[in-house]
Parts: C-alpha cells; sequence; structure tokens
C-alpha cells in the first residue's frame, strides 16, 4: 500500500492514507447497458474484438455497416483511444483535449459503443424508446466510457484510516477521484459508534452502582 501512497489527510485525529489501487477491476467486466466493440493490434478491450469479428472489413466505414447490419443499434457512439505512457479513452476525437500537445498524433478511433432496442427496454422497463430516454442512455453509455478512462489511465484509487497506526479500515476500487467523502463518512461513524458504546457502559456501570472514579477508570 505504501508503494502507491498518493496523500494523506489527519481527520479528527485519524489517518487516511490515500493510494492508486494497483489491482482494480475491469468496469467492461460490470453488467453495462452498452456492448463495446474495439480494434487494435496491441490492447484487448471491450467485450468483442472487431478484427476478429468482421476480418474482411477494410475501412471503419465497412465495420460501421456490419455493426449495423448485425446489431441494429439504438445508438452508435465513437471511442477514441489515447497512447501514452498511458490509455485515456473517450468518446469522439482526442484533438485538442489533452494539454500536453500531442494528443492528435497519440490517438485515434479504436471502436464504438453500441446499445440495442432489447437491451434499452430490458433496463428501463419501456415499449417505446422516446428521446428522453436515449439522452439518459447517451449519458450512460459515456459515463461507461469515463470508467474505462479511469481504468486504463490509473485513476482508481483506495483508502486506509489509521488510529495510533492500527488500520481500522480500508477500501479501493473508487473510480475517477480520490474518495475523501467515503474516508470521512467511515470516521465520522466509527466516532459516533464508540460514543454510543461508551454511554453504554456508563449506564451500565450506573445501573450497577460502580462509584464514580471506578466508572472513570473503566471508561478509560
Amino acid at each position: 500500500m505504501e508503494e502507491y501512497l498518493i496523500e494523506e489527510e489527519n481527520y479528527r485525529d485519524y489517518t487516511i492514507k490515500f493510494y492508486q489501487d494497483d489491482n482494480p477491476e475491469n468496469p467492461r467486466e460490470w453488467d453495462n447497458l452498452g456492448i463495446l466493440l474495439t480494434a487494435h493490434g496491441k490492447y484487448t478491450i471491450g467485450e468483442i474484438d472487431l478484427k476478429k469479428k468482421y476480418p474482411e472489413a477494410e475501412s471503419w466505414n465497412d465495420i460501421e455497416k456490419a455493426i449495423i447490419k448485425e446489431y441494429n443499434p439504438v445508438i452508435m457512439l465513437p471511442v477514441y483511444m489515447y497512447d501514452h505512457s498511458v490509455l485515456r479513452f473517450k468518446i469522439g476525437s482526442f484533438d485538442g483535449y489533452l494539454p500536453q500537445g500531442h494528443a492528435e498524433f497519440d490517438s485515434g478511433k479504436v471502436g464504438y459503443i453500441i446499445v440495442t432496442r432489447e437491451a434499452i427496454c430490458e433496463e428501463y422497463g419501456v415499449k417505446r424508446i422516446t428521446k428522453k430516454i436515449k439522452d439518459k442512455v447517451i449519458k450512460v453509455l459515456k459515463g461507461e466510457i469515463d470508467l474505462i478512462d479511469d481504468y486504463g489511465s490509473g485513476a482508481v484509487y483506495g483508502y486506509a484510516i489509521e488510529k495510533d497506526y492500527e488500520i481500522i479500515d480500508s477500501c479501493s476500487g473508487f473510480y475517477g477521484e480520490l474518495p475523501y467523502q467515503e474516508a470521512r463518512e467511515v470516521i465520522n461513524n466509527e466516532i459516533e459508534h464508540r460514543r454510543k458504546e461508551k454511554q453504554r457502559k456508563l449506564k451500565a456501570l450506573i445501573q450497577a452502582k460502580v462509584n464514580l472514579f471506578k466508572r472513570q477508570e473503566i471508561l478509560l
């Protein structure tokens, strides 16, 4: 954990250590709404390898036609990948997107994320797909690509909470941002639990008619 330590924070007399998750889950192994189809000679990305599925295709146009013919997707969005020390993914081109200034040279289309009518109807419990539902689906698909972007770029984190050099809680698998709020909430709950436990013990000691000095000694 120390090897991947990013930041430390002292909060309410506890120490929170935030670290990079060195073994995160691939979000494409989760139950996703979209289907990610990609073609890349070096990396296996998504559920379907377009080169293997459509070996006769000679261009992206050929691949698009093949996907539409086979899946008849309601929504089909182009996915681009940036490969320069880390992997980044987004819907649409990286041109002018990254501050390094060379995104245009290290990025390109890697495939598509699609969703079928059957998947949408099952997910939202509808028979007719309205524009409002389509907008929701597009947002979900973009979120799925954002998760792959976090996964590929190493933006997956965890925390460990220490009290008097003893780890009292830890958790990982937070995509995108350091889990400040989650870790602090664990500490808040721990402090509240200890407060209630102390009150319970105090009540029991009073009922047992233990004298004040002995109560204080026990509760320290």
